[in-house]
């Protein structure tokens, strides 16, 4: 990359809301590079607890913005990318000594019609006496309610959305660094090292992006000349992953009483997802994890409900993640507001920088749309919303129709074993033919790691996904992670370590441009 290469826009961060921005940017035509310290996803995008949804609670702090603009993009999502994300029914008991019955009906009122629902079905009110969906709770528990959100796989909707800007020119730098910026001659000049080391390169771009989520407000240290005006608030939330608690596909959302509540989500097929919690967090965001007091605490909200109680020693899995929330000073943690907030800095006839604080994964397009719309007040950009009914990459699903797709799937590679056509389909959408080009047999997908992982797809991932090493693919292409043996994981660390050893030498940050 030459030193005098000129951007119209400079993302940093690729999580959520850098790809959404870079993506959302690339398609009206303008030149973008977006930069990511790590992988695409490594920290708060990853760790969520994988719903697109309005945020029930949301209406008991009167968030009523947020909730709207949420539930209307949980069916513009579902459309864009009907392999990654799909309709999840919610039950909530009701616990009368927690919140009154009236309460959680006027609640779901609002939440079955602030959005303009169109797709998902609405709230019902169940007898859990009489009806399956109280068979795995408390029989002292008679009444529960029922509404509908979406899940998703959080890393894999990352991933998508910086194809999609690749694919409309963007450059997506990996594992890349923003060391500095500073304003010269009418323009941002940025620094950038790549994480293996390498000779250093400087951009130039006429408005600079800071979507560092945890790292914001680190990053506005390194920018030269500018004032914060913003505050930071970094609030962990953590998970565990249980052996398969419960029968059915529902996910059920648990009172608790501190008044928060805690969700408990049917995952990979065989376990069940149960979270969050809210924490302030001061530490280092790269080495967040959960502790013993978060692990009890979900195990005592859910356990308030289940007829079987769960242990520590059922746990399998854990992770944390760290959101950067706009910090509006608010006592409680778990009331702190998830809506997002621009911070813009920049004179008339100075190139703008942009800052993004807050955000839900469910809201990330329209911030990504009302981020374009700031900087191109300032800079006379004329490109136009776009995203609304564009499909991201693999979701180009006639009628939005899965199931449909998957049948057709099965039909031209009738030798795909059932389970993984219905993997590769929901990973990869209509992209799953992609992966299997040339393919006519499974011996053909090269050597299987375990549960279905074969070397046609690690291929696929390291050149199309900017996957570089065995967690990359593991834990946030996928989670095969926690279906593999310990000899299974231990054999894609080796081979992305024989790649590495056979790849040439980078010579700087573009050998991480996929």
């Amino acid at each position: 990359m030459a030193s005098d290469d000129l951007y119209d826009l400079v993302v940093i961060g690729g999580g959520i809301n850098g790809a959404g921005i870079a993506r959302d940017a690339a398609g009206r035509g303008l030149r973008v590079l977006l930069c990511e310290q790590a992988d695409l996803a490594q920290a708060t995008s990853s760790a969520s607890t994988k719903l697109i949804h309005g945020g029930l609670r949301y209406l008991e702090h009167r968030e009523f913005r947020l909730v709207r603009e949420a539930l209307t993009e949980r069916e513009v999502l579902l459309r864009a990318a009907p392999h990654i994300i799909w309709p999840l029914s919610f039950v909530l008991p009701h616990d009368s000594s927690l919140r009154p019955a009236w309460m959680i009906r006027l609640g779901l009122f609002l939440y079955d019609h602030l959005g303009g629902r169109e797709l998902l079905p609405g709230s019902r009110r169940h007898d859990l006496r009489r009806s399956p969906l109280g068979n795995a709770l408390r029989r002292d528990l008679q009444t529960g309610f029922s509404y509908a959100d979406c899940w998703v796989q959080d890393a894999r909707l990352v991933v998508l959305n910086a194809i999609d800007a690749r694919e409309r020119g963007a450059r997506i730098m990996t594992r890349t660094r923003c060391t500095g910026a500073r304003r010269r001659d009418g323009c941002w000049e940025v620094t950038l090292e790549a994480a293996e080391g390498g000779q250093g390169v400087t951009v130039r771009s006429r408005a600079l992006v800071n979507a560092a989520g945890p790292w914001v407000t680190d990053m506005l240290d390194r920018i030269g000349g500018v004032q914060r005006r913003s505050a930071l608030r970094l609030v962990k939330g953590s998970h565990i992953v249980v052996r398969r608690a419960y029968e059915g596909d529902h996910a059920y959302i648990f009172q608790n009483d501190d008044r928060r509540i805690v969700f408990a989500i049917p995952y990979e097929g065989e376990f069940t997802l149960i979270g969050t919690t809210d924490v302030d967090y001061r530490d280092d965001p790269a080495k967040v994890a959960i502790d013993e007091a978060e692990r009890d605490y979900l195990l005592r909200a859910v356990n308030r409900y289940l007829r079987a109680p769960l242990s520590a020693d059922d746990v399998v899995w854990t992770y944390s993640g760290v959101r950067p929330l706009y910090d509006d000073a608010t006592a409680n943690a778990s009331a702190v507001t998830r809506d997002y907030v621009f911070d813009m800095d920049g004179a008339a006839g100075e190139p703008p920088l942009l800052s993004v604080f807050g955000g839900k994964i469910t809201t990330y397009r329209r911030l990504a749309e009302h981020a374009l719309e700031r900087l191109s007040q300032q800079l006379g950009w004329a490109g136009r919303p776009w995203t609304a009914k564009a499909p991201l990459p693999g979701g180009d699903i006639p009628g939005a129709d899965f199931e449909g797709f998957l049948a057709s799937l099965r039909r031209e590679f009738p030798w795909l074993p059932e389970t993984l056509a219905r993997r590769y389909a929901r990973a990869y959408g209509t992209r799953s033919r992609k992966l299997l080009n040339g393919a006519s047999s499974v011996e053909d997908l090269g050597r299987d790691f375990g549960a279905g992982l074969h070397e046609a797809e690690l291929r696929y991932l390291a050149a199309e996904e900017w996957a570089r090493t065995a967690e990359d693919v593991l834990w946030r292409r996928s989670k095969l992670g926690l279906h593999l043996t310990a000899e299974g994981i231990q054999a894609v660390d080796d081979w992305f370590r024989r790649r590495a050893d056979d790849a040439p030498a980078s010579g700087g940050p573009e050998y991480a441009v996929g």
